[in-house]
C-alpha cells in the first residue's frame, strides 16, 4: 500500500476488468516479465479508483466496459486523484473514435485485447516512463481519417457534448448523473441546452445527430 518503500526498478502495475479469467490472464502474463508487479486488481470503476489511490501504481491497465460506472469519463478523475499513475486502456473496442478519446483524456496507452499478448507489457513499459502507445491498426486508421472540424458542434460545451455521447449510447439521465457525479436536475438542464443547440428533442433525433456528427 501506499508508503511502503518502492523498487524504483519495478513497474507497479493495478489491473481493472470486470472479468476474472481475464484478470488472471493478465497477472499471468505480467508475473512473467522481469521489472513489472502487479500490484491489485479491480472488477469495477470504483474499485479501480480505490485501488489507484491506495496503491500508486506507476500504471494502470484499465478496461473501457466495466459494471457500475463508466471507464472513459473516469479517465480524467482518476489522472486528477493520482497524476503519478499513468493509465494504459486495454479493451475490445477497436473504433478509432474510442482510441482519440481515450488519448485525449489522459490515457497514453490502447492495446486491444487482441493483442494483448505481444502489445500489452510494451505499452506498460512505454506507458511507465511517460510515452504513448496506441495499436498499430488503429493508428493506421486513425491517420486516414479526415480531421474533424476543431470544437464542438454547434457550440456545445465540452460537457454537453459528453452527455450527449452518453444520451445516444442510451444511458438515462440519472445515470448519466451518476456517471459524471453530477445532479440528475443538471443533467436535466444539459439536455435542455442540448436539445436547443441542436435543434432536435426526442431521443431519436438526438442519436441521429450524434451519429451524423460522428459522436458515436
Amino acid at each position: 500500500m501506499d508508503g511502503e518503500p518502492r523498487d524504483p526498478g519495478v513497474t507497479t502495475v493495478v489491473l481493472a476488468d470486470d472479468h476474472q479469467v481475464v484478470r488472471s490472464g493478465l497477472r499471468m502474463l505480467l508475473d512473467a516479465e522481469d521489472g513489472i508487479e502487479v500490484v491489485a486488481e479491480a472488477g469495477d470503476v470504483q474499485t479501480t479508483l480505490r485501488r489507484v489511490l491506495g496503491y500508486r501504481p506507476n500504471v494502470l491497465v484499465l478496461d473501457l466496459n466495466m459494471p457500475g460506472d463508466q471507464s472513459l469519463p473516469a479517465i480524467p478523475r482518476i489522472r486528477d486523484s493520482a497524476p503519478d499513475t499513468a493509465i494504459v486502456v486495454l479493451t475490445m473496442q477497436d473504433n478509432p473514435e474510442f482510441a482519440r478519446e481515450a488519448l485525449r483524456a489522459g490515457a497514453l496507452g490502447y492495446v486491444l485485447k487482441e493483442a494483448a499478448d505481444t502489445e500489452l507489457v510494451h505499452a506498460i513499459r512505454l506507458a511507465a516512463v511517460g510515452r504513448t502507445y496506441l495499436n498499430p491498426e488503429l493508428g493506421a486508421r486513425i491517420a486516414a481519417q479526415p480531421l474533424a472540424p476543431p470544437g464542438p458542434p454547434d457550440g456545445m460545451t465540452e460537457r454537453e457534448v459528453e452527455v450527449l455521447k452518453m444520451i445516444a449510447s442510451g444511458h438515462s439521465n440519472s445515470e448519466i448523473a451518476a456517471a459524471l457525479y453530477l445532479s440528475v436536475r443538471t443533467i436535466e438542464s444539459h439536455r435542455a441546452h442540448i436539445q436547443q443547440k441542436t435543434r432536435r428533442t426526442t431521443r431519436a433525433e438526438l442519436v441521429s445527430y450524434a451519429r451524423e456528427h460522428k459522436l458515436v
